[in-house]
């Protein structure tokens, strides 16, 4: 039994890996691609909205195929939606469209809103095989997207110049690891949870959220996700305004999704030993230092800080979010819940990369940043309200 767990474990650690080189690279390219399109500056992040959004958009469909086929039909249906976007996105580039790259972009999108939930399917692993590492393997899982971290700046970095067309190649070699993903997960095995029967009729999604554990893990997995969207999607072009060369600013987001990934390893046994608040609470800390030194200047070393302490501060809250949400819903409710959460998280996303060029040109690095402060109040407020609400419960006689 453990022996399959490692194994289904091991083999979503590697398409999470492969998800997040292609999600790196597109981070890397897709508002500079932007900007050598667009006719104006305020659609250079055009190309990111459009990844977002076919995410977003798409993400409750998402859940519905797997609820219906399963994940790992699902996740074939996403690798090839992969294929196709990289494969319209080097063609887009090298015709010069904008319009087409930001379908493409959007079809890449469609991969992602699969591709999310291989934390989950983790989860899943976890509930059928040994429930008790639930916590371990979702961060286990979240941890190989340090690959992409180290594997995706670099690519976009020797791949960019390939073709004549800047960035053309970068969109090209994206379709390699599209149809390495397609062939990997058809070795992806887990079992519906035998307790998925047991745990009564599905009760209305309104119901499950009006849980404070529920709405709260959703509003606190959404608004890190969209703060650190916002501030990862206008870092390149900030450091490109501050006449940074292109190699520091893929140096800044390898570190950054180092930190966002790298807690991984040990984000699981933090949760199981001081419980999932303190290590949002952590996190929510941790973000508004990144704010703290991104005001302090635009030198590189405070881009890589910040961008570094960003991410582990997303990594803390969003894999807390995730193990507090598993808390909320039964087997045979998942998918739904899973589905609209990661719906919500995208949405916010969109919002986020739509607004972050055009926030950027008009207000400022320094705006962006100051900016992300209230809203990290208002999770930190949600995850000491969580606490306040066990507390409480604990208190009252049996």
């Amino acid at each position: 039994m453990r022996a399959s767990l490692r194994t289904q474990v091991g083999l979503l650690a590697l398409l999470q890996a492969l998800l997040l080189t292609n999600n790196v690279t597109l981070i890397a390219v897709n508002g500079l691609a932007g900007a050598t399109l667009a006719s104006d500056p305020l659609y250079a992040t055009m190309p990111v909205t459009g990844y977002v959004l076919g995410s977003a958009v798409t993400s409750m469909m998402a859940a519905r195929v797997m609820r219906l086929y399963g994940r790992r039909t699902g996740y074939t249906v996403g690798a090839l939606f992969a294929i196709v976007g990289s494969l319209l996105a080097w063609w887009a580039v090298t015709v010069h469209s904008l319009s087409l790259l930001v379908f493409a972009t959007f079809v890449l999108g469609v991969y992602n809103a699969f591709g999310a939930s291989y934390r989950f399917a983790a989860a899943d692993a976890a509930d059928v095989w040994r429930p008790d590492f639930k916590p371990k393997a979702i961060s286990l899982v979240l941890a190989a997207g340090i690959v992409g971290g180290v594997l995706g700046p670099q690519l976009s970095k020797f791949t960019r110049d390939w073709l004549p067309t800047l960035f053309a190649g970068s969109y090209l070699a994206l379709t390699v690891f599209a149809v390495l993903s397609l062939v990997l997960v058809q070795w992806f095995r887990v079992p519906e949870s035998s307790a998925s029967a047991a745990q009564g009729p599905e009760r209305p999604l309104r119901e499950i959220l009006a849980q404070p554990a529920a709405w709260s893990a959703v509003l606190i997995a959404a608004l890190s996700y969209g703060i650190m969207n916002l501030v990862m999607v206008a870092t390149p072009l900030a450091m490109q305004v501050c006449s940074h060369p292109y190699s520091a600013a893929a140096t800044v987001l390898a570190w950054h999704v180092t930190g966002m990934f790298a807690p991984g390893l040990f984000t699981g046994s933090l949760i199981t030993r001081f419980g999932v608040i303190p290590v949002i609470v952590t996190g929510c800390l941790l973000m508004l230092a990144c704010a703290a030194v991104s005001l302090g200047g635009v030198e590189i070393w405070r881009f890589t800080v910040a961008l570094f302490v960003l991410g582990v501060g997303w990594n803390f809250m969003y894999t807390g979010a995730t193990s507090l949400l598993t808390t909320a819903y039964r087997p045979s409710e998942k998918n739904r819940v899973q589905g609209f959460n990661d719906a919500v998280v995208f949405a916010v996303m969109v919002t986020s990369s739509l607004s972050s060029g055009a926030l950027l040109h008009v207000q400022g690095w320094y705006t962006i940043n100051a900016m992300s402060i209230p809203v990290v109040l208002v999770a930190l407020g949600a995850a000491l309200w969580v606490a306040r609400i066990r507390a409480r419960t604990a208190q009252r006689p049996a």
